[in-house]
Order: C-alpha cells, then sequence, then structure tokens
C-alpha cells in the first residue's frame, strides 16, 4: 500500500474510489466504507482513503492505521493536514480540484453523517448532486448501530478510556492492539519479577486505563498468550509510560523484534506496592488468572 502524508499538495491518479474522513480507529462502520472502495478495484480503480490528520490521541498510531488499511485491501492512504488552507476550502471546490480533479474519483463513500468543505458546508447530499456534474457515483453508508446508538470513533474512545476491552473489540471489529519494537527496559523482571517483553507506545497513541491486562502477542509468526501492564511501574520508581508484558511458556529472545499485543481483557487497574515480594506475588496471581483465562491451549475460552 502507498502511503501519502500531504498538507494540501495531492498527487494525480488515474482512477479511484474514494472514501472520506477522520479513521481514528477503524470499527465497523468504517469497514463497510472500505468494502465500497476496494470492491471497485474490479474496474480498475485504485482504492484510496483520504483521512484529514488528527491532532491528539489515535485508537491506532499513523502506522497501526495504515497496517490495517492495507490488510483490508486498500491501495493507498492520503493523509492530509487539517491546515488554514483546507479548513476554508469550500465544498465545491473540495469536490471539483481533489476528488474530481487530482483523484479522478470515478466513486466517492461516505457516511450519511459526513461533513467537508469550510464550516462544514458540504453534506452527502451535496457530494451526491455534485458526483453527478464532475461524473463519479456517491455511496453514502448509513451509520453502523450498536443498538441504538451510532457506532464511531468517539463511542469507541469512551468504551476503551474506561477499560472494557470486550466492548471495544466488538464495535471495531478487530481487537485493540499496540505495535512496535521491543526494547531493553529496567532488568529488573528478568532478575527479580517475571521477564517480560517492553514497549513504548507512540506519542499519539490512545492508551486504555493503567492496568494490567490479559493479552495475546505476535512476532515472528508466532504467537503467545500472557499478560500486560500498562503504566509507569511505581513500584519500582518508574517515569515514563511503558508496555510490558509476560509471556506465558515463551523461552524466546524477542529484543530488537516487532511485535503486537493484542488487549483481551482489563485484569486490574496499576497499583503501587510496598515491596517488590509483593509485586511478583500479585503478577504470580495475575498470570494464574491468565492461564485460566486462555485455557490450557492458550487461547481465549
Amino acid at each position: 500500500m502507498k502511503y501519502i502524508r500531504t498538507d494540501g499538495e495531492f498527487p494525480r491518479f488515474s482512477k479511484t474510489a474514494v472514501t472520506i474522513g477522520k479513521f481514528d480507529g477503524i470499527h465497523r462502520g468504517h469497514r463497510k466504507l472500505i468494502r465500497h472502495i476496494v470492491e471497485r478495484k474490479k474496474t480498475g480503480a485504485q482504492a484510496v482513503v483520504f483521512a484529514f490528520d488528527l491532532k491528539g490521541p489515535m485508537i491506532f498510531s499513523h502506522e497501526e492505521r495504515a497496517s490495517i488499511l492495507e490488510e483490508l485491501g486498500v491501495d493507498v492512504l492520503v493523509e492530509c493536514e487539517l491546515n488554514e488552507k483546507i479548513r476554508r476550502m469550500p465544498a465545491d471546490s473540495f469536490v471539483r480540484d481533489i476528488l474530481a480533479g487530482s483523484f479522478h474519483a470515478e466513486l466517492v463513500a461516505v457516511g450519511e453523517d459526513n461533513r467537508f468543505g469550510f464550516e462544514r458546508k458540504g453534506t452527502p447530499e451535496i457530494l451526491t448532486l455534485l458526483g453527478n456534474e464532475y461524473g463519479f457515483e456517491t455511496v453514502v453508508q448509513p451509520s453502523e448501530m450498536d443498538g441504538d446508538r451510532k457506532i464511531s470513533s468517539t463511542f469507541v474512545r469512551q468504551e476503551l478510556l474506561d477499560g472494557n476491552m470486550e466492548k471495544v473489540s466488538e464495535l471495531m471489529g478487530i481487537p485493540y492492539h499496540i505495535s512496535g519494537k521491543v526494547l531493553h527496559g529496567m532488568g529488573l523482571g528478568h532478575v527479580q519479577l517475571l521477564p517480560t517483553v517492553n514497549l513504548i507506545p507512540e506519542a499519539d497513541k490512545q492508551l486504555p486505563p493503567k492496568g494490567v491486562y490479559f493479552t495475546r502477542t505476535t512476532a515472528r509468526s508466532k504467537s503467545w498468550s500472557g499478560i500486560t501492564n500498562i503504566g509507569n511501574r511505581p513500584t519500582v520508581g518508574g517515569t515514563y509510560t511503558s508496555v510490558e508484558t509476560y509471556l506465558f511458556d515463551c523461552s524466546e529472545n524477542l529484543y530488537g523484534e516487532c511485535l503486537t499485543v493484542t488487549f483481551d481483557h482489563f485484569k486490574r487497574p496499576e497499583k503501587k506496592f510496598a515491596s517488590l515480594e509483593l509485586l511478583k506475588e500479585q503478577m504470580l496471581k495475575d498470570a494464574e488468572d491468565g492461564r485460566r483465562y486462555y485455557g490450557p491451549d492458550g487461547k481465549r475460552l
């Protein structure tokens, strides 16, 4: 997949199917939009996701989002900085110059609540009219619902901040995860506690509450269940947020490897213990509960 980041200068494409939005977490509603553009690849069009670059924490980091979109069959991800030039561009100019002009769109897919252009005056109805004028088809996707509530990135983020990992997975269609390269930690785990693999989450990553989780980790095309702590490690005087995972039944050296930690269940909040001995005792209990959660074959029961 081609990954383009721009401040408003766009490459020219020969023929595309485009979907527009923020695409923070790739939730179930986003996936329906993406299916529309991927389906149009049968006509020779490139499937393009046009994502406005967000400031602040994202459910999936830029790199994680790109990886997910590639797995879904997207050909090009265009991340556009939401600068003053883009903010002040009228809706009709956005369609004429970018969608019809640079992208040569033959199909544009948007959600029913999508707004674009200056003062967010562009609506799906306006997009449909302009599509007729410029020769592209407009698909307006109804909102995906969870009961009587619309699924949105805001909804997903609220559940994530509450530690409701099962609900987050349900809303997104995939579990929340953190990807990164294994780094050397403080060394206490291998000597006094339990051996862990350590990640430093990216600065733009929205994290769930600090605490212990039941997780599954993949690296080198292998997978292990385990427990993961997100936090500052107050018992040992930690000063930065890290993601530390104890992998069940793993004897491999994974330092320097890229891995993905998938979060299935929030076990307990982070806590400062009076001693390393008490911390280790709790970690062993957490690990025992985690093994019970995943069962003898290491899969979620």
